[in-house]
């Protein structure tokens, strides 16, 4: 395959999951989002996160476009859906029109996704215990992990081939100069990857 050359642009999209309904009228200054872990609680939500919010029930946004001052964005509506991490769906996509590369789905109440600047030369692989699975249809590849509280679907083969490198110990430096996809998209996946708790430390002995 020739290598694409160049960046190309990555979205990061925020939806909720499909079984979080919300409440924007409770109590009038209070949010209540239900889903099957119960019952969430927002006390007087700034009209930043209540719109961002609106939107995510609707399906994935570019929190930008939903949110207007990025000072909302960065100090009251990012603070507010970490609370709510277990309910939201993160996908990442590539400014190409030919749809997601992949999307993190919650598993569990206690779900946090955090992501983080990967070093390109630390040696890393898929868990032992993760399962790479292809549902019958073949259409989207599926990671998942009794100790990871997300599930990843793999959309695209371009996500499916990151997460095929990693079955064996490399590095993102590595990843990136042996894939044909831009870096930025090779470090934006493995980013997500890590953050869902599909990547860990090479083990040397092995």
């Amino acid at each position: 395959m020739r290598r694409t050359t160049g960046d190309a642009p990555t979205v990061h999209l925020w939806s909720l999951s499909e079984d979080v309904v919300v409440d924007q009228g409770t109590g009038g200054d209070a949010l209540l989002l239900t889903s099957r872990w119960g019952e969430d609680r927002l006390d007087r939500p700034s009209p930043a996160v209540r719109e961002a919010l609106r939107r995510m029930e609707l399906g994935p946004v570019l929190l930008g476009n939903a949110v207007s001052g990025s000072e909302d964005l960065s100090l009251v509506t990012l603070p507010a859906l970490r609370q709510l991490s277990h309910l939201v769906v993160r996908t990442l996509g590539v400014e190409d029109l030919k749809g997601p590369l992949l999307s993190v789905f919650p598993l569990s109440p206690v779900a946090p996704f955090v992501l983080i600047r990967q070093p390109g030369e630390r040696r890393v692989r898929l868990p032992r215990h993760v399962a790479f699975s292809v549902p019958e249809s073949g259409a989207e590849c599926v990671l998942e992990s009794v100790d990871s509280p997300h599930r990843v679907v793999l959309h695209r083969p371009e996500a499916a081939w990151v997460a095929m490198m990693l079955a064996w110990p490399t590095t993102l430096a590595a990843a990136s100069a042996a894939l044909p996809l831009p870096r930025n998209v090779t470090k934006d996946i493995f980013g997500y990857l890590c953050a869902a708790g599909m990547v860990a430390p090479a083990d040397e002995s092995v």
